[in-house]
């Protein structure tokens, strides 16, 4: 079969629901963990943000191991397919404890909160890890993958707003009033969903592509080092992931304590709402528009250029998200709109991210004679993961500073600043750093086509 294989409809579609299924998980974490840890399990913001610091460092650490496990993983599916297997009810189960609530001491739940993340992140290291390198051995046409990244991040957006629909209307219903309850109901729904979705990518995708590998771990390693647009990529993505999640983190503060959407607002439009709908309608907003950008990112892309358009993208978006500082709490059009246009920028920015990893794995075999995609794509979790740590982390430093409460009902003015800074400057001026290593980054729409011109010819000698 033809490494240079147009995928199908079909295929491109079931390769998307595999992010559907593992955003679930990671948009429910990303918006809601902290404030459930804060304002319903009970533990100060110091605590939850040393928490998430130190486990999505670890964490970090197992993408890179897990993409060696799965560039040396045999089997009659492949290399990557069968983890989506493997894992699919495990990650279901991994989500449910996250934001199981036992009845313990203080000391007890931070021992529960770090058993449970620990677990969780484990499982999505082995979901995702094989899950994003399926993507550069399904096909090695440049614009193909492109087009399936494109497809993936709609689907990861549609896993966003399931997640956000099932928290935001199922929570109260669920619960009846104890959030605690309903908070694990209401995983119970959304695991289920996600496990679905992971088996139905098993099923419906194929390895095509066969690279000369190594068995030497160290040779990969090596390789892995030497590639440059690797590591820039690696910087990038953990710049834009943190930017991302620091926003998401900031939503449900932002909402409840400083617009103070107690009024059941998104209930009020539809039948099943619940309380916070205002931040809910207005995570769906931005989920919205993320999937309206991926149907453009091709588009887009050949206009620019990968690298132009990521640039561009980071300029757009932080210059939007920034502006929301000076919004009074009842300028809610305004934050909808600010907010809409800097996601479309936002909602590029891993869509480009994933199909440059693709890049970045061809330049490997290209250079070396060999490639680890497993590993090379296991920048995408780590970026994710240690981006989406640091980012929960700074999220609540920077409440800390501001002596936020979560016990508290009535918010100081003080608590108040802290919020806006998370949803708008703080986020704004870190991403802006991502400019200055892209600038860096030499794989060009015209040494890309060399490359693949320069691996078809060598494949077909084979």
């Amino acid at each position: 079969m033809s490494t240079q294989t147009k995928l199908t409809f079909k295929e491109k579609v079931g390769y998307a629901l595999g992010d559907t299924a593992a955003n679930i998980a990671w948009r429910t974490i990303g918006p809601f963990l902290p404030i459930f840890y804060t304002d319903v399990f009970g533990l100060g913001t110091a605590a939850v943000a040393t928490l998430l610091l130190v486990i999505r460092f670890g964490d970090g650490i197992t993408d890179l191991v897990m993409g060696n496990i799965a560039d040396r993983t045999k089997s009659k599916w492949g290399k990557f397919r069968p983890w989506l297997l493997w894992t699919a009810l495990p990650f279901g189960v991994a989500l449910v404890l996250q934001f199981t609530t036992p009845d313990l001491s203080l000391t007890g739940k931070i021992i529960w909160a770090y058993a449970t993340s620990i677990f969780y992140t484990l499982v999505y290291t082995a979901n995702n890890v094989p899950y994003s390198a399926l993507m550069g051995v399904m096909t090695s046409n440049v614009k193909e993958r492109t087009e399936l990244s494109s497809y993936r991040f709609f689907g990861a957006y549609l896993g966003g707003i399931i997640a956000t629909i099932g928290v935001i209307s199922l929570v109260d219903y669920l619960g009846q009033g104890d959030k605690n309850i309903g908070y694990q109901y209401t995983m119970y729904v959304l695991a289920f969903i996600l496990a679905m979705f992971s088996l139905i990518t098993f099923y419906t995708t194929r390895e095509r592509v066969k690279a000369v590998e190594t068995n030497n771990v160290q040779e990969d390693y090596d390789d892995l080092v030497k590639n440059k647009p690797w590591l820039i990529l690696l910087f990038i993505g953990f710049v834009f992931v943190t930017y991302n999640i620091i926003k998401q983190s900031s939503t449900m503060y932002y909402f409840t304590h400083y617009v103070n959407d107690e009024n059941n607002i998104f209930g009020s439009l539809t039948a099943w709402g619940g309380k916070n709908g205002l931040a809910g309608l207005y995570l769906l907003s931005l989920l919205v528009i993320s999937m309206i950008s991926t149907i453009f990112a091709p588009a887009l892309t050949r206009k620019f250029g990968k690298v132009n358009l990521f640039i561009i993208s980071i300029l757009f978006s932080a210059a939007t998200a920034g502006a929301m500082y000076w919004l009074e709490a009842n300028q809610v059009g305004t934050m909808f709109v600010l907010g809409i246009s800097s996601e479309f920028g936002a909602g590029l920015m891993p869509v480009l991210f994933f199909a440059m990893l693709g890049d970045a794995a061809d330049y490997s075999e290209y250079k070396n004679g060999r490639r680890a995609t497993g590993l090379i794509f296991s920048a995408g979790t780590f970026a994710m993961k240690f981006g989406g740590g640091v980012a929960g982390a700074i999220t609540l430093m920077v409440l800390n500073l501001y002596n936020y409460d979560g016990q508290v009902a009535v918010k100081t003015a003080e608590m108040l600043e802290g919020i806006k800074l998370n949803m708008s400057l703080v986020p704004a001026i870190f991403v802006l750093v991502g400019i200055v290593a892209l600038w860096f980054y030499p794989l060009t729409s015209k040494k890309m086509k060399e490359i693949e011109v320069a691996l078809k010819a060598k494949r077909e000698e084979k």
